[in-house]
């Protein structure tokens, strides 16, 4: 029975790849971090910091739960995807839908320990969380609709232990959002002719994979010009500049390994160089709180 459950859970973790968690985490927490410092002068408390994660882990499994529901049909049409837990019938929908109501019901736990304003925001979050896997269906713009839902982990970050959003909050919103349309533009040239054969909508699918690479260097561009103006709006010294700078060149390297001839580094591309890239930005963002804080 004990192994049993442990390898449904292995099957759930793969299910929504928990592991991509350290793409919006990280923002959450930068967030977090930096408006407890500039509302309160200090730092998160252990309980906030306990209730931003569960909210986060939350919300983030419910979304890809949801994806992978909604998305089931094309996912086991598409060669690479016919692997993926729902087609592969390693999990049933009835399975799945149980796991969304729980994550859903541990992210409104979690919300309802914070802030008043983090509740009444909540429906916004839960929207786009349930609307993005829709997207492809009708617009290219998904890229941008996804963007906003996974830019939406560091406004509540800030909601969440402040009750407030500043201008600056949402500076890093469109910082991770752009960030965010922008590499998984480059992901989704992986299926464009699959989605132009079956009437699914994606940049690359609409514009060409050509076309699409440079739409997300631009979308990149835009991003790292919001990262350098939080610079601008909040106490953040040069130590965190340093760290946009880091970034700006992780940034760049994706573009350089990927190409409309060569899309074999695309896996390359979106995982390890994405989660180096918000690692990397908390990291040096923390350091630059830690002193700013401390000294």
């Amino acid at each position: 029975m004990a192994t049993a459950a442990l390898n449904k859970t292995k099957i759930f973790l793969r299910m929504i790849k928990f592991e991509h968690t350290i793409f919006a985490l990280p923002f959450a927490f930068l967030a977090m971090l930096l408006g407890s410092l500039i509302a309160h002068g200090q730092f998160p408390t252990l309980l906030q910091w306990l209730w931003v994660t569960l909210a986060m882990v939350g919300a983030r499994s419910a979304a890809m739960s949801l994806n992978r529901v909604i998305d089931a049909k094309f996912d086991r049409e598409n060669p690479r995807t016919a692997n993926r837990e729902i087609p592969a019938g390693l999990l049933s929908k009835a399975d799945v839908w149980i796991f969304i109501v729980a994550s859903f019901a541990l992210l409104f736990l979690a919300a309802s320990q914070l802030n008043v304003l983090s509740v009444y925001l909540l429906p916004i979050a839960v929207f786009f969380l349930v609307f993005y896997s829709y997207t492809k269906r009708f617009t290219w713009a998904c890229h941008l609709i996804l963007g906003i839902t996974i830019g939406i982990a560091p406004l509540g970050g800030w909601v969440a232990v402040t009750g407030q959003l500043p201008l600056a909050s949402f500076c890093l919103f469109l910082a991770v959002m752009f960030w965010l349309a922008g590499f998984d533009t480059v992901y989704a040239t992986q299926d464009a002719e699959y989605d132009q054969t079956h009437g699914l909508h994606s940049i690359p699918s609409r514009f060409g994979i050509k076309k699409a690479l440079w739409i997300a260097r631009c979308f990149h561009v835009v991003s790292f010009a919001f990262f350098v103006g939080l610079y601008f709006l909040t106490p953040l010294t040069w130590i965190y500049l340093v760290g946009v700078a880091l970034s700006g060149m992780i940034m760049i390297y994706q573009h350089l390994i990927v190409s409309e001839k060569d899309l074999s580094k695309v896996q390359l591309a979106f995982f390890p160089m994405n989660g180096t890239l918000s690692v990397v930005m908390f990291l040096f963002a923390f350091a630059d709180m830690l002193v700013i804080r401390f000294y």
